[in-house]
């Protein structure tokens, strides 16, 4: 991994964990949603710090060059990203089912008792 690419790596992953932590300050984001990018964070730092460990790695695993392993990291990490997104989404999903029925049987409840009074 070149010099640049590992200074460009810390550079961003620093900047990445001072926003989440400037919006978990400001309440815009909850500290359970963030830690998997405070964690994502620290890893692209260590990755950076000890590009030996890179190369160990995609050397391991087959990769053809260290920065192919850091793009194939971080690729893992947004697919796992996505994945509790989209758990995230369909409970809210079935949640908004839910109170969509109770809204639905409420409505109904009120006009039988609209209909019962006017008899």
């Amino acid at each position: 991994m070149t010099r640049v690419l590992r200074i460009l790596l810390i550079l961003f992953a620093l900047l990445a964990f001072f926003m989440v932590i400037k919006k978990i300050k400001k309440s815009q984001l909850k500290v359970s949603e963030s830690i998997i990018w405070i964690v994502g964070c620290i890893i692209l730092i260590i990755l950076s710090i000890f590009p030996e460990i890179v190369v160990k790695l995609s050397e391991d695993f087959g990769f053809y060059a260290p920065v192919n392993f850091v793009f194939f990291v971080m690729f893992i990490f947004l697919l796992i990203q996505d994945f509790i997104y989209n758990i995230k989404i369909s409970k809210l999903n079935e949640k908004v089912k839910e109170l969509d029925h109770y809204i639905a049987l409420k409505e109904y409840e009120k006009g039988d008792e609209k209909v019962g009074k006017s008899k």
